[in-house]
């Protein structure tokens, strides 16, 4: 979820990430899928629109509106506390955050996939749990 400086076939890549994500909120819109996430997953992305305007990626004010877009199309949150304890032991086996694995664990627990661009994520944890999909690969 966060944005660093990129080479233009990155900012390609970013951009047609970018494309894909949109593509699949909007399916979720229109009931072609159900999404779901941690309720952590609000908080994670009110961080990023705060820092993104902290830092001048979005202008004074932006932050607020996107946050009010975001609300209206916000999917269903899940409880995480439950979810902490494999969110843990997956996080010391795979050596990746408690936030990314809480997501990894909500997908286990569901039996659906956890769509992602953390390619790190990925690369650490899908040979074992192969309902961890890259975004990129939709």
């Amino acid at each position: 979820m966060s944005s660093t400086p990129a080479s233009r076939s990155r900012r390609s890549s970013l951009s047609h990430d970018s494309a894909k994500a949109i593509q699949l909120r909007d399916d979720y819109n229109n009931a072609v899928h159900d999404l779901i996430a941690p309720e952590l997953y609000a908080t994670e992305i009110c961080n990023v629109l705060m820092m993104a305007e902290r830092t001048g990626k979005i202008r004074p004010g932006e932050a607020a509106v996107f946050l009010s877009d975001f609300i209206l199309d916000l999917p269903a949150l899940c409880d995480a506390v439950p979810l902490l304890p494999r969110a843990l032991e997956l996080s010391q086996k795979f050596r990746q955050s408690v936030y990314d694995c809480l997501y990894v664990a909500l997908g286990e627990r569901e039996g659906c996939e956890l769509v992602t661009a953390d390619d790190k994520l990925i690369k650490a944890v899908q040979p074992t749990m192969p309902f961890v999909v890259s975004l990129a690969n939709l």
